[in-house]
């Protein structure tokens, strides 16, 4: 009894005073300054920069995908923008087919439609080497974008010294279910809190995919290595707006967060999707984090109080929680320090979550503890075994066309020279009524091979 109360209780205590010094600095750093970045000085006259977006698809829903186009067309952008939706082997191409068409008279969209299912990161590739703007915003597919997302961020990216910049995630579906509540709020806590904070020495630490804008130049710097990592001699398929950051950040580039350009991202409404996604992210994160160690001598001491946080914490917490739990079950004494411990920082940091916000919503974040201790901490720690797995878990499998049937891509005659890879057809009876458009062809196979 006096070993695991003993145990929980050092652990416990270790993990409220490195939490404490962490969380402290983080508030701190997030705070908003009144002294404006380099980025944000420089002239805003003359030409502006051409931004491509990039939407890769997968068995998306119609309406879903349809609000995440119609969003960026209504971009307020004065710049060029070029926008190439790529669609990675999916077998709902007859339901998203009007999607397409309803921007098939619109220059600057572009259709790209791939054989077979190759991966998100591969169909990004797959339109960054087609393409040639100065800027490229990585979008996912279930993403809305504030009016003026691309206007904020290409403002950021004018200062050379950054690679890459991200915008601030809300979750569309908030409303739906207590969980998407919760993830939401999570979100706002990542953003603001964790993605600030590294913000403040030009080194967030992941761009998040699903709102995400990149140097060109420096991305053709990366682009062999974005495509080709791997893992214990495994391909690594997922995680890629994390390794792009942390590549980003190893080639001397900084990497951003622009609180006010928002996107709204779809969630999970469920715990099975919402923790199969969680083990996705756990895997990502522990792998290229033994890539960021390197970075952290070169990096502000903060950022390597950031990695300890976020790695040693969740190791003491749940050496506490299995004590005490223990503790409980095999004794039937109730560890009081540590439930206390847990409660009072829980209670902390959401009061000041809800006094940031200005949302005392960010009061019944406080559920996200229990979650978290009896759902993603077991998840992590089977993430930390299973490395090497890598399974995307929350992606459906597509139905492929047959071989007779196989995928071509059409260039669209409206789009311009960029559009090498353009409005496509899926299945012998889309094909033929594309081919009225153009009769240059170009095999999805080229695409996916950068030629």
């Amino acid at each position: 009894m006096n070993l695991l109360a003993t145990t929980s209780t050092v652990a416990i205590s270790l993990y409220a005073l490195l939490s404490t010094f962490y969380r402290s600095a983080q508030v701190l750093y997030a705070l908003p300054t009144n002294v404006s970045s380099a980025s944000d000085d420089v002239a805003v006259s003359g030409a502006l920069p051409s931004v491509d977006v990039m939407v890769p698809c997968f068995n998306e829903d119609p309406r879903t995908l349809s609000a995440c186009l119609r969003s960026i067309a209504s971009q307020d952008y004065a710049g060029k923008l070029q926008v190439y939706v790529v669609d990675d082997g999916s077998g709902n191409l007859d339901a998203v087919a009007p999607v397409h068409d309803a921007y098939a008279d619109d220059p600057r969209f572009s259709f790209i439609l791939l054989g077979k299912n190759v991966g998100k990161r591969k169909a990004q590739i797959a339109a960054i080497r087609g393409s040639s703007g100065d800027l490229v915003l990585n979008v996912d597919s279930d993403t809305i974008l504030a009016a003026d997302v691309v206007t904020k961020l290409a403002r950021k990216m004018q200062d050379p010294a950054i690679g890459a910049a991200m915008g601030q995630l809300t979750a569309s579906n908030r409303n739906d279910t207590w969980l998407t509540r919760l993830i939401d709020m999570e979100y706002w806590l990542a953003c603001n809190e964790e993605r600030a904070a590294q913000a403040r020495f030009g080194a967030v630490m992941c761009c998040c995919g699903p709102c995400a804008m990149y140097r060109r130049s420096a991305l053709l710097l990366l682009l062999d290595q974005y495509e080709t990592q791997f893992f214990r001699g495994k391909p690594s398929d997922f995680g890629e707006d994390r390794h792009l950051t942390i590549l980003m950040l190893k080639a001397g580039f900084q990497t951003e967060y622009v609180p006010d350009a928002v996107a709204a991202t779809v969630v999970p409404d469920r715990l099975g999707p919402y923790l199969r996604q969680q083990l996705r992210w756990a895997r990502s994160t522990f792998r290229d984090t033994f890539l960021a160690l390197r970075l952290l001598p070169e990096l502000d001491r903060y950022l390597t109080l950031d990695v300890v946080g976020q790695n040693l914490g969740p190791l003491l917490l749940a050496l506490s929680s299995i004590a005490a739990l223990a503790q409980l079950a095999l004794t039937a004494t109730v560890p009081w320090w540590t439930g206390l411990i847990i409660a009072s920082m829980t209670v902390v940091r959401c009061s000041v979550a809800a006094f940031r916000a200005r949302e005392l919503r960010f009061l019944g974040f406080s559920l996200h503890t229990l979650i978290n201790i009896f759902l993603l901490l077991p998840v992590k720690a089977y993430a930390l075994c299973t490395l090497s797995n890598s399974d995307w878990l929350s992606r459906e499998s597509a139905k492929l066309p047959n071989e007779s049937e196989r995928q071509v891509v059409i260039p669209n005659p409206l789009a311009g020279p960029n559009a090498e890879g353009g409005s496509a057809i899926a299945g012998s009876n889309r094909r033929k009524d594309l081919s009225r458009r153009s009769s240059r062809f170009v095999t999805s196979n080229s695409i996916c091979s950068g030629e």
